[in-house]
């Protein structure tokens, strides 16, 4: 069997288990997901940056700078996105009252 049909067939397969499971979870648990998927875009970043630095295939070198790319901005944008949430979480100090100035209201 041709080798690119393999990885395709693996592609394809990987975007459907993908599908199936985000889907299932419930949205309670999104934020700690989030910052595993997190974990795990680091660990793709990683090994895109590692496998296309040491191809000399220019369809390789293509292909690694746009997985570069999608996974450093997919990393930055949950980062992003699980600080706003958490930042729900986070109490607001109350303002100082204001302080009276002696001789009264000018």
């Amino acid at each position: 069997m041709d080798e690119a049909v393999v990885w395709l067939t693996i592609f394809i397969l990987s975007v459907f288990v993908g599908i199936e499971v985000i889907s299932k979870v419930s949205s309670t648990l999104h934020t700690p997901l989030m910052s595993g998927a997190n974990a795990i875009h680091g660990i793709i970043l990683l090994g895109a940056v590692l496998v296309t630095g040491s191809t000399d295939n220019d369809v390789a070198l293509v292909v690694g700078l746009v997985a570069i790319v999608l996974a450093a901005v997919n990393m930055v944008g949950g980062f992003v996105v699980t600080d706003r949430m958490l930042q729900m979480f986070v109490r607001k100090k109350p303002k100082p009252a204001p302080v009276p100035t002696e001789g009264g209201n000018a």
